[in-house]
């Protein structure tokens, strides 16, 4: 498999009409249309920019480097080749199915071989693939080789252990081995809103996961604080005789909804609240 030379998915949404728009105060527009370039908006925009070669790193790279432009697509494979879904709506509400039962470590696995447990595989892929677990060697290794499909795992493998160099942690506030300095806490969650179908056969599925994320140190004088970010991941899916499992992926920012008026927490209660408060397992 080669990584980034076929991940152009296209964004899969059309656009609406008679949205309901804001004026806001001081020229500063509508809500959800270009917002002025502040300072603050720049940052926000360059902390979730593509800068590396693995889609779910997106975020991560640029934490790191602060840098790139634009909404960069990687990952490739066959899935997605059955019944096309064009841009098409489906509500994502809940089926009344039970989620999965089994793991593979702390990953669901064992989704069964519908359009809904492609969708479930997907939602809890991107939060394996999303989470701190990949900044560290051996668990890196472990949930590559769980949820993608074996063909491809040599290669993410050895793309992934390269991107994760000793300059990469620096880069991004972590100590060498890629572990937080004292008295930080690495944050790095990735949370899926919805998802939907956008191509199902029996042996292979496209599957769009629409998420929110934290990333950042949370710590006294930290330099890189936690921060939001809004992002639609592109799932290529593949079944394997036994379960559903990745061939590729791909992804673009947004949509993202107007920031509200909650007050930022201090760093003390970040740290507190990604310590004691555990993840899903996501379900259709």
């Amino acid at each position: 498999m080669s990584i980034g030379d076929d991940g152009d998915y296209g964004d899969g949404h059309g656009s609406g009409t008679g949205q309901t728009r804001t004026r806001l105060p001081d020229g500063e527009g509508d809500a959800y249309g270009p917002p002025r370039r502040t300072r603050s908006t720049l940052s926000s925009r360059n902390l979730i920019t593509v800068v590396g070669v693995v889609v779910l790193l997106i975020a991560a790279i640029a934490f790191a480097n602060r840098g790139g432009s634009g909404n960069d697509e990687t990952g490739s494979g066959s899935g997605g080749s059955g019944k096309d879904r064009g841009a098409a709506a489906q509500p994502t509400a809940p089926t009344g199915t039970k989620p999965v039962s089994g793991k593979t470590g702390s990953i669901a696995s064992g989704f069964p071989k519908t359009e809904q447990g492609a969708q479930s595989a997907a939602a809890n892929y991107v939060v394996a693939l999303g989470s701190s677990a990949m900044f560290n060697h051996d668990q890196r290794h472990e949930v590559v080789g769980t949820v993608m499909a074996p063909s491809v795992v040599d290669g993410f493998q050895t793309k992934l252990d390269n991107l994760y160099s000793p300059q990469f942690f620096k880069n991004a506030g972590l100590k060498p081995d890629g572990t937080a300095p004292a008295g930080t806490t690495f944050v790095y969650r990735t949370i899926p809103v919805g998802t939907k179908s956008t191509a199902f056969s029996a042996s292979e599925a496209t599957v769009e996961v629409w998420c929110t994320g934290l990333l950042g140190l949370a710590g006294e004088g930290s330099t890189k604080p936690v921060t939001t970010s809004w992002v639609t991941f592109t799932m290529k899916l593949s079944w394997t005789g036994s379960d559903w499992k990745t061939v590729g992926y791909a992804q673009k920012n947004g949509p993202a909804p107007v920031s509200g008026d909650v007050p930022a927490s201090g760093a003390k209660e970040i740290a507190g609240a990604v310590a004691g408060y555990g993840g899903f397992t996501y379900a259709r």
